[in-house]
């Protein structure tokens, strides 16, 4: 029969994520990217990925703003979207049919976007799981500028009472829930793309557009709005490794900050200094 000696359990395992059956800590790598055009940040998404899949790069977090665009999901409503897309293109706003899960949202200035490109293989292939992680990261920031926020079953994303901002009962105790954070994303292969969008100080007009997410019935609000703060995305990016290390479980040591970087792709698969 054989044996295995002390000095081979202590021999790092294979497999980096588990030791002696046990997850071990994993890192990642946060960059805040500043404000950038939708599609060729969806194109780099897809790039990182890949080069994930093939073990070229290890997991990666952007962190960003957008310049405004509207987007669909796969099984999103064409009607949610209130104006015609001439009248979107007279204002400058993009319209993009996009891989994530949802049905429309709107991002632009203002609004915190975050992508993390994971791989959660071997321990971590739960979807609800990593939806809620998500999630957390949001409820994490909000309390960091003394906003209470929390889930509802059947909305997905963040949410808040807008009446009452420094306290979430659920939605039974609140007076008026209204929409902090918005979640969509896509996995394959349990690799993940798109994730959050946080409101800061973006226009809240912008999401009269739209019916947000395909929900009617309740508003959309900011960090602005409930505190009377002026936070701005990049303070708010660059200050938030812990938050994303609690709400994702991983080691986030810090966010480098890549705003003026033009060639992201270069920047980000190459080896982390």
């Amino acid at each position: 029969m054989p044996t295995t000696s002390l000095r081979d359990l202590l021999q790092p395992a294979k497999d980096p994520a588990v030791t002696l059956g046990v997850p071990q800590p994993r890192r990642a790598r946060a960059v805040w990217i500043g404000r950038r055009r939708y599609a060729p940040i969806h194109d780099l998404q897809k790039q990182l990925i890949e080069a994930r899949a093939q073990g070229r790069i290890g997991d990666t977090i952007l962190l960003l703003e957008h310049d405004p665009v509207i987007t669909l999901g796969p099984r999103a409503n064409p009607e949610h979207v209130l104006l015609d897309s001439r009248t979107l293109n007279e204002r400058d706003i993009d319209l993009v049919a996009t891989g994530r899960g949802g049905d429309v949202t709107y991002h632009g200035p203002g609004q915190l976007v975050c992508y993390p490109l994971l791989d959660l293989r071997p321990d971590r292939c739960d979807v609800r799981r990593y939806v809620r992680s998500l999630a957390e990261v949001m409820i994490l920031l909000a309390r960091e500028h003394h906003v209470e926020g929390g889930v509802v079953d059947g909305m997905i994303g963040v949410w808040v009472d807008r009446a009452a901002p420094v306290e979430w009962g659920g939605p039974e105790w609140a007076r008026e829930i209204a929409k902090l954070g918005a979640i969509g994303v896509r996995l394959s292969r349990w690799l993940t793309m798109h994730g959050f969008a946080f409101n800061i100080a973006v226009d809240l007009k912008a999401f009269e557009l739209i019916v947000p997410c395909g929900i009617r019935e309740h508003g959309v609000t900011s960090l602005h709005e409930l505190t009377g703060r002026s936070l701005t995305v990049a303070e708010v990016a660059l200050a938030s490794a812990p938050q994303l290390a609690r709400g994702l479980d991983l080691e986030v040591p810090r966010v480098e900050d890549l705003s003026g970087v033009d060639d992201l792709a270069s920047a980000l698969l190459a080896p982390e200094a």
